[in-house]
């Protein structure tokens, strides 16, 4: 394959992923969609769905997971795909997960303000570094306004952002209008900002004492010695 070939073959393998993400994304958001990886087979597709209620889009008897493979094949145009439904690894520290959580919740009429801080609280209970969720929309009146709540330490930008942030955006359409709910979530992880304090065996504090003694020794050594010298000068000189 030529370069040509080979730039237009994978962006075209990323505009079908992202189209039928963003499908999966609102037809299956009761279920906790998180995300897909799609793989090309000598036979087909491979799809491998990660949800939190599997059930839910496996079905009865698999019936619904039949159903989503017909309707692949026709709109997307894939190849005999094959599905795979697995459940999200930690879903407290996935941000389209929580995302879909609030989603839920504010179409069921609980309080946004309730719910931002419960999950805050699931994903710091989870092992996240920080946790920020907005919230947007004709909350108190006809004027659209937001809710900003954070926790722990959020970072914009640096090198920690690109490997331990995980951010989702999703809306809920109510009476008032729509929601927007953007959240973002430090994954628990090493940062370039991490100190870390190590603790001294007691052979080697007794080992630094003595020589943090005999350096001030040497330092008060060198310093009297210096000071006699300029006496001594200061001597002669007169």
């Amino acid at each position: 394959m030529t370069g040509s070939k080979v730039r237009e073959y994978f962006i075209s393998y990323g505009v079908i992923k992202s189209m039928i993400d963003e499908f999966l994304a609102s037809y299956f958001y009761k279920a906790g969609y998180a995300g897909l990886d799609l793989y090309k087979t000598p036979t087909g597709y491979r799809l491998v769905l990660y949800v939190e209620y599997p059930g839910m889009i496996i079905g009865p008897g698999g019936s619904t997971i039949r159903k989503l493979s017909l309707l692949l094949q026709r709109r997307f145009g894939l190849e005999n795909p094959n599905i795979t439904v697995l459940p999200v690894g930690n879903p407290d520290l996935n941000a389209r997960v929580v995302a879909f959580r609030i989603v839920r919740a504010l179409e069921k009429e609980i309080p946004y303000r309730r719910v931002a801080i419960v999950m805050i609280n699931r994903a710091m209970a989870a092992g996240a570094i920080g946790v920020e969720i907005v919230i947007s929309g004709k909350l108190r009146a006809e004027r659209a306004t937001y809710l900003k709540l954070r926790a722990g330490k959020v970072y914009k930008v640096g090198e920690q952002a690109d490997y331990l942030i995980d951010r989702a955006v999703a809306k809920a359409l109510l009476k008032p209008g729509v929601y927007g709910v953007e959240v973002v979530i430090v994954k628990p992880g090493i940062t370039s900002d991490h100190v870390s304090i190590r603790e001294m065996k007691p052979e080697e504090l007794g080992k630094f004492k003595v020589e943090v003694e005999e350096g001030f020794v040497e330092q008060v050594g060198e310093q009297r010695a210096s000071e006699g010298e300029a006496v001594g000068g200061s001597i002669e000189g007169s």
